[in-house]
């Protein structure tokens, strides 16, 4: 390939390009993948990027992509879902700048209950198994996720311990005492009983509520007649419980089909995607996507969704609706049918109450886009209102904000958190081990300053300069920040560069003198006092919070693993690869303590013997702390 920009490809170039399926990598200077396409035909899909009029998408009709194109690289696959498949992972692994991106693709909460088990119990998870287990979602937030869980464990006493736990346990737990739990960490439980709560659960969370209310009650009757009244008053408190959760669920299809139903909202190229999930015929969530600068048509839109979604390992239900017709609807249906392990059935309805269901998914991507909208002009009117107080150049809207944590200079670290338009963007975060310097928080400062600059002076992708840096700490760790900067060679006062101040939290001095939040600027000697309650407060609050959380909750992780691995650097015959396969298999030295000879043999590259050693060695250092 040529190195120079390829803006017209001529007839000879495309002789060169097959025409079987696969994927096309469209390449930037340096090699930076700026696009990701499939293709059934690769040399006729190619072609149509550059025939004036092909292809009508913003990136392509207004020569963007042809300004910075300087390569295509083709990969040729057997079929189109092949195609599909490696354009998702091409796409996840780049994040080109012109594909369609699904920002929001973490994984989704789900109930996982396996039967199979011992003493089944139900706990939370991500990530979706072939391992014969149930698992039951997605929920749209973990408070809903975890108010189920709370429902569960309340009136269907299953174990809440992990499978550890309960093979190591000698007294029984606080779940015991108050009733919520059988004991079969401890007592012999009767795997009927048991499993009859296990069936219970199931079909609750099955959306099978009715049958389930008919089963209790039966029961409920069977044991008042034998007189077992506490029993009784325990079933009929969960037909209670089933009940309210019937009363919360709204019926919108008649068929007990399992769906997730795709619904959009645009206004030019700002798009707002909505799921709705329909379970056994009931609306029992929803999630909300919005994008902007999408200059694809709507079917490409809710395509490349739809491929990125389930991508996610999210559940797969039996029918996914879609707000239009889609060209590799056919193939995604394989695809997925696959990763479900039964057939799935993508669907763009007509009539029926299907359509009414697609409407509804439409009319909450509008909700969600006014409502965020609405959102969204309070961030900017807060971030104006900040420009105004602080005299910032413009109003920033990328902000980040350090902070360093430690404990008399130890395991000394730093965070960076990142809001973007007022809301944080955890995919920027970023977090530091102090290397140079210990017990040093201006030294501390510098040294992050510097790496994290050098990143943005050298274009590493994922390190723009901001349009407002915030150090946490007053007027000493400005003068570090700052100094770090200049020694950079960044310019503050240039165009080019962007607004420092430092954020001194409120305090009280030795007289009982109270100081109220104060901002250090550049160049100025006093700082600016901000009053409570006020929206300028409020932004900087935020940013300073959730940095002091952030970097504490990496210094504790960074203590835990240096209190584990000290313990274990002691013991003989455990090598490096050893000790970080421990670290990883127990996070904590009472883990550790815990666990038998034969838990700790099953760790990776661990064998009995040395497994005996490590038994041995922290049972003398538990004796030797406790003298």
């Amino acid at each position: 390939m040529s190195a120079q920009p390829l803006l017209i490809p001529d007839a000879a170039y495309f002789e060169t390009v097959t025409t079987q399926p696969g994927v096309y990598i469209m390449k930037a200077a340096k090699g930076q993948v700026v696009y990701v396409g499939k293709a059934k035909n690769l040399r006729a899909r190619l072609r149509q990027y550059f025939r004036p009029g092909d292809d009508t998408r913003f990136f392509v009709a207004a020569g963007l992509l042809a300004r910075v194109l300087v390569e295509i690289e083709t990969m040729i696959v057997e079929n189109e879902k092949e195609a599909l498949l490696l354009e998702n992972h091409l796409i996840k692994k780049h994040k080109p700048r012109f594909n369609i991106k699904l920002r929001d693709d973490k994984q989704y909460l789900v109930l996982r209950i396996d039967p199979s088990s011992s003493y089944p119990r139900v706990e939370v998870v991500r990530n979706i198994k072939d391992d014969g287990a149930r698992y039951f979602g997605p929920y749209h937030s973990a408070t809903s996720c975890r108010s189920t869980l709370r429902t569960l464990n309340r009136h269907f006493q299953l174990r809440t311990c992990s499978d550890h736990v309960l093979e190591t346990r000698k007294r029984v737990c606080l779940q015991y005492q108050i009733k919520r739990c059988p004991g079969p960490c401890v007592y012999p439980v009767a795997s009927e009983s048991y499993g009859e709560q296990v069936d219970d659960v199931i079909m609750f969370l099955s959306g099978k509520n009715q049958e389930l209310v008919k089963r209790l009650r039966e029961r409920m009757h069977d044991k008042a007649a034998s007189e077992e009244y506490e029993a009784a008053a325990q079933l009929r408190d969960s037909i209670a419980a089933v009940d309210k959760s019937l009363a919360r669920q709204n019926v919108v299809q008649e068929d007990f089909v399992d769906q997730d139903v795709f619904g959009m909202w645009r206004r030019g190229d700002l798009v707002e995607v909505v799921v709705l999930f329909v379970r056994g015929g009931k609306l029992v969530g929803k999630r909300a996507f919005r994008e902007r600068d999408q200059e694809f048509s709507d079917e490409q839109v809710i395509e490349s969704f739809v491929q990125q979604y389930y991508q996610t390992g999210t559940l797969i239900p039996e029918e996914v609706l879609v707000p239009c017709t889609l060209d590799a609807g056919a193939v995604l249906g394989d695809w997925l049918g696959e990763l479900r392990g039964k057939k799935v059935n993508i669907l763009w309805p007509q009539r029926g109450q299907k359509v009414r269901l697609i409407e509804l998914a439409n009319k909450n991507a509008a909700a969600s886009a006014m409502t965020r909208k609405g959102r969204d002009d309070d961030a900017r009117a807060g971030l104006e209102k900040l420009a105004k107080r602080l005299s910032l150049r413009q109003v920033p809207e990328r902000i980040e904000c350090f902070d360093i944590a430690h404990i008399s200079g130890t395991d000394t670290v730093a965070s960076m958190v990142v809001f973007i338009d007022g809301e944080p963007d955890t995919s920027l975060y970023r977090k530091f081990k102090v290397k140079t310097v210990a017990n040093n928080d201006f030294g501390a400062m510098y040294e992050v300053l510097t790496r994290r600059y050098k990143r943005a002076i050298k274009g590493d992708t994922g390190w723009d300069f901001p349009d407002l840096l915030v150090i946490d700490g007053g007027k000493g760790q400005l003068s570090s920040g700052l100094a770090a900067i200049e020694d950079l060679g960044i310019e503050l006062g240039s165009e080019a560069g962007f607004d420092v101040v430092g954020l001194a939290k409120e305090r009280d001095d030795a007289t009982g003198t109270a100081h109220p939040d104060r901002v250090f600027l550049r160049n100025s000697k006093d700082p600016i006092q901000l009053k409570a309650h006020t929206t300028e407060l409020y932004v900087l609050a935020r940013l300073r919070d959730e940095a002091h959380r952030f970097a504490n909750s990496f210094h504790r992780q960074q203590r835990k693993k240096r209190s584990l691995s000290s313990e274990i650097d002691e013991i003989p015959g455990i090598g490096p690869k050893r000790r970080k396969a421990l670290l990883r298999h127990f996070g904590s030295v009472k883990a550790m303590r815990a666990a038998s000879v034969e838990d700790i043999a099953r760790v990776d590259t661990m064998t009995k013997a040395s497994a005996a050693l490590v038994v041995e060695h922290l049972a003398r250092s538990a004796q030797g702390a406790g003298k």
